[in-house]
């Protein structure tokens, strides 16, 4: 890498697991790029077993089945190895500081060996892009249509502006749908089905409805909370959360709860 001068090695990562909860899911595929000061590099590559089931919408992501890890080592197995490449190296990769990081550090916790992310240097390259190309209307309406929005914020000419960015969409893209029903398919894909809410502030695993946002609380079961902890539950529903979501944690409270998904597909039949 010509253009990023290093002082020490840049190991850039990159993660799939049974899920995106770090306390609850475990790692699947490791790949990490070891990029060296002087130009050289290598490549790592672990798969691993998560010894956990992997469950169904997370296979049909990644494509990686329960068969494919049931001879793989653990990850605590090969958690020396891992730190041994990682030792000496500041971190990066897309999205790291999400997920890749935070998945790895409870990773080598529940090994039981130390790792500080904290004390390395960390490059994201997707708050790179982010911050480099704007998603907003004016970065639209100036890439579609060469136009700068002059009315920025002022809803007539921010309606009107993406007005004009849909039209070029359209004329642009020629594989775009053209029907409505079919450009809401496009805009609106299927919702996770591990999600019992519609921003997955609460997901399905094993059966079982967990919290999947926070720090203290994230991976715990809700059956769990309602009985031990309700003043967590209490706390959402006077919060700025979705409706859907606290209907659900109101329903909890009150020793009611839904239907896993595999039980409704089931009831159907």
């Amino acid at each position: 890498m010509t253009n990023l001068k290093l002082e020490r090695p840049l190991a850039v990562l990159d993660i799939e697991s049974t899920g995106i909860n770090p306390r609850m899911d475990r790692i699947i595929d490791l790949a990490i790029v070891k990029l060296f000061p002087d130009g050289r590099r290598e490549q790592h590559a672990f798969r691993l077993n998560p010894e956990i089931p992997i469950p169904a919408e997370t296979t049909a992501i990644h494509h990686i089945t329960n068969a494919d890890v049931a001879h793989a080592p653990p990850f605590r197995q090969m958690a020396a190895a891992i730190l041994e490449i990682l030792a000496d190296c500041d971190l990066g990769g897309f999205g790291v500081v999400r997920f890749d990081i935070p998945m790895l550090a409870e990773e080598f916790a529940r090994a039981g060996v130390a790792f500080d992310p904290d004390s390395r240097r960390i490059v994201d390259a997707q708050r790179i892009y982010h911050k480099k190309e704007p998603r907003d209307l004016s970065a639209a309406l100036y890439f579609y249509c060469g136009e700068m929005h002059l009315g920025a914020h002022g809803a007539e000419a921010d309606a009107l502006a993406t007005v004009a960015v849909l039209e070029a969409q359209l004329q642009k893209y020629s594989d775009l749908p053209r029907s409505l029903d079919e450009l809401d398919k496009y805009c609106n894909p299927p919702r996770n089905p591990a999600w019992a809410d519609r921003t997955g502030k609460l997901r399905w695993q094993n059966g079982e409805l967990l919290v999947n946002f926070g720090v203290q609380n994230i991976g715990r079961n809700l059956k769990d909370l309602a009985r031990d902890n309700p003043k967590f539950l209490k706390w959402i529903l006077k919060s700025d959360f979705p409706s859907d979501t606290k209907r659900i944690v109101a329903d909890a409270l009150e020793g009611r709860f839904p239907t896993p998904p595999a039980e409704k597909a089931a009831d159907g039949e």
